[in-house]
């Protein structure tokens, strides 16, 4: 019998997690089961904020009152009326936060101890790729455990969307289309970074809803002068707003290239070490495309910190209902995801090896269109 679930945000933020937490919260409490939030990810697992000596509890029947007041940096109860609030709160509740410590199997059994003598039978971890290894090492400790794919990047192969990938993408697009309008009326082309980590599924989505001529993804190697040529070509036939997107982390895909003496023989102040960017890349298509003024935008957080879509609320809701059944029916070890639009669930091993074929058509059509 599941009497306590613990949950916890893990990684970076993601629009709907939240909303996953109060999911959860209610299909608990139908249940009658008590909700403890855990804060900070694992590091709230280790209780590194409270600094709690565990070795005077041998269980949850020793923890007095005075010790949940003094756990509360790290663990906090939670009932509706805490989190009914919060489902579209932007950010998340729980705080997050990565657990380098997290990897050494040490803390993984010093973490399940704690889980156990707190009294959590079981936990709902909302995270990306790296969340659920630390999950399938809570596993391999005995503790139950069910993930739900929170995670803005959209790069876990087994399921085809994560929470917040959709809001996300959204924001990437409302942003692309007031750049648009204002490179039309300065007949400027624009260079626009969005996030995703080392996959390049918001910047392809972005792309294919806004119209944008060109995208670089870090999955395909890449190099400055088809992307130079192509600019070129666009500018020449009339389209002076063309959009060229580019994923984070992209660069460590481009071909060789002294782009930093190129800039220097331009006049440009380039230190040694300086790492290439979404600037020095319109710097470089300026010069390299006679004189064409590219400008650059980086979407950054906004994409992490926006308030959740209704697909990714939704989406949530789903998520934390189908958590909460799997534990009451005894059905641990997995993480869920979605599946033809509907939500499913496999275990966390499977799930971890499962990659994402690349779209290489899509990402051509972009590119050629």
């Amino acid at each position: 019998m599941i009497k306590t679930i613990g949950i916890l945000t893990s990684g970076g933020d993601a629009p709907g997690m939240n909303a996953a937490v109060v999911s959860v919260a209610r299909c608990a409490s139908v249940h009658g089961i008590k909700l403890v939030g855990i804060k900070r990810g694992y590091n709230g697992v280790l209780l590194k904020e409270s600094k709690f000596d565990m070795s005077k509890i041998n269980g949850p029947e020793d923890l007095t009152a005075e010790d949940w007041k003094a756990l509360e940096p790290d663990i906090t109860e939670l009932d509706l009326e805490t989190v009914l609030d919060i489902a579209d709160q932007r950010g998340t509740f729980l705080r997050t936060a990565r657990c380098t410590e997290f990897v050494n199997p040490e803390y993984q059994r010093k973490g399940a101890e704690n889980l156990r003598k707190l009294g959590i039978d079981a936990l709902v971890i909302i995270g990306g790729d790296g969340s659920f290894r630390g999950a399938r090492a809570l596993c391999n400790q005995g503790i139950n455990c069910v993930g739900i794919p929170g995670t803005i990047d959209n790069d876990l192969g087994y399921t085809e969307a994560t929470l917040g990938y959709d809001t996300a993408v959204n924001v990437c697009v409302e942003a692309v289309r007031s750049i648009r309008a204002t490179s039309r009326s300065h007949d400027r082309p624009a260079v626009v970074q969005v996030m995703g980590r080392h996959c390049g599924d918001i910047g392809m989505r972005t792309a294919i809803a806004t119209g944008a001529e060109m995208v670089i993804v870090p999955e395909m190697p890449w190099n400055i002068e088809d992307y130079a040529a192509r600019l070129s070509e666009l500018v020449a036939k009339g389209n002076t707003r063309a959009t060229l997107i580019i994923c984070e982390n992209c660069f460590e895909k481009m071909a060789d290239f002294d782009w930093r003496n190129f800039l220097r023989e331009n006049g440009k102040t380039v230190f040694d070490g300086e790492d290439l960017d979404a600037h020095r890349l319109a710097q470089l298509l300026k010069y390299k495309c006679d004189g064409v003024e590219a400008r650059a935008t980086v979407i950054g957080y906004t994409q992490r910190g926006a308030q959740p879509t209704a697909y990714d609320s939704a989406l949530a809701f789903q998520c934390g209902h189908l958590a909460v059944q799997l534990l009451n029916k005894g059905i641990t070890n997995q993480c869920i995801g979605v599946r033809h639009g509907e939500v499913f669930n496999m275990p966390i091993d499977e799930a971890l090896v499962m990659k994402r074929p690349f779209k290489r058509e899509l990402y051509d059509l972009i590119n050629t269109l």
